[in-house]
């Protein structure tokens, strides 16, 4: 008689991954070959110390006992001749849980915490528990009336922001996809979600004048200074920025200064050409065997920069950030074909650096000062 064995495979970070082992082999829907194995990209920690690993460990493994028991019954239906007569019930609040955990060692962290921040809004919303059965049309639409309307939780003063709103919605919307794709739930819900629009955001740039005014604007902290400007000379991100190490750093007769940068965002690693000037703010850090930017810290960083703008008396609302999109405005503003900066920002895709080419509309600008008119006395 067929049978079906939850079992689990040590992989890197001390965690296991499960999988079911079938016996005997089934076809492979995706090869069309026999297989014994079907991994269920569910992962369990090791040796669990956090209560929170504790949890999780507890929470996947039940999921995975359902899909187990579930192929178990399909295998057996199909040997006797039977029709499928069984229909998962599991917390599907617990199902997102598992699905958010399985961003913590896939693609960035940032992309894991807006996932966990998206999962914290869906337990706000319908609470610690709810049945798959019981996730219907009403539902999905009624989270997203709620995404709309609730306070941020980051300060009770101020609603969570619509494109905030619309990215929590889309990782929703990919879960009811999901749980249609793996039979959780019965009906393809997401084909009836709606989704958010994302208003139209405006990336500000500093121009050259203003960088310059910042270089020669006193702050607390000089490093952190340095550390913008350099971000403006190479469009690096402040978590490239603040791992970077001079092993990483070269420079030859043919490419000039250039970093081997592996992205953390991406994971793509290439070189980076820098200039002369971005090379001599790094040798002000001095040579050391850590990073160039020793103890440089992001919560520290995004206070003094704050203070620095006000005090240079420059009227934008400017983050660390800004001085990346800085680089890319400048780069389009001064020649550079769009393609180029585009991979010289780690995009993937051209498309996600056509934003700055709205920042910085030359033909606009031109359209502008076409209307010339000798008026007496200007």
């Amino acid at each position: 008689m067929a049978n079906v064995t939850l079992r689990q495979k040590s992989i890197a970070n001390e965690k296991s991954s499960l999988y079911l082992d079938y016996f005997p082999p089934i076809i492979s829907p995706k090869t069309g070959k026999e297989t014994r194995r079907e991994f269920l990209k569910l992962t369990i920690h090791n040796n669990p110390t956090k209560q929170t690993e504790k949890q999780h460990n507890k929470t996947t493994i039940e999921f995975a006992e359902i899909i187990r028991a579930k192929r178990l019954v399909q295998i057996r239906n199909k040997e006797f001749g039977f029709k499928e007569n069984i229909e998962a019930n599991i917390n599907f609040v617990s199902y997102y849980s598992t699905i958010v955990e399985e961003y913590l060692n896939k693609g960035s962290r940032n992309n894991y915490l807006t996932w966990k921040a998206s999962f914290a809004y869906f337990k706000k919303f319908i609470g610690n528990k709810v049945s798959s059965k019981n996730i219907s049309i009403e539902i999905v639409k009624n989270y997203r009336s709620f995404l709309l309307t609730t306070k941020s939780n980051k300060s009770k003063k101020s609603t969570l922001s619509t494109n905030s709103a619309a990215s929590y919605y889309k990782h929703f919307i990919y879960v009811l996809k999901r749980a249609f794709k793996e039979q959780i739930i019965n009906s393809n819900l997401a084909q009836h979600a709606e989704y958010i629009k994302e208003e139209q955001t405006f990336r500000e740039y500093l121009t050259e004048e203003e960088l310059v005014k910042l270089w020669n604007t006193e702050i607390k902290f000089p490093q952190i200074k340095r550390a913008a400007l350099f971000s403006a000379m190479t469009g690096l991100r402040f978590v490239d920025i603040k791992n970077l190490t001079w092993e990483t750093v070269y420079g030859d007769i043919h490419q000039g200064y250039y970093i081997k940068l592996k992205e953390q965002k991406t994971g793509n690693i290439h070189n980076h050409p820098i200039s002369n000037k971005a090379y001599e703010i790094l040798l002000k850090e001095g040579k050391n065997e850590s990073t160039i930017f020793k103890g440089l810290e992001y919560s520290k960083t995004a206070r003094f920069v704050k203070i620095w703008i006000e005090d240079a008396k420059i009227y934008k609302k400017i983050s660390f950030h800004n001085f990346r999109h800085s680089y890319a405005t400048l780069q389009l503003a001064n020649g550079t074909d769009i393609y180029t900066v585009s991979k010289l920002l780690g995009h993937k895709n051209v498309n996600t650096t056509q934003i700055y080419t709205k920042v910085l509309d030359k033909n606009k600008i031109a359209a502008a000062n076409r209307i010339n008119l000798d008026l007496n006395g200007l």
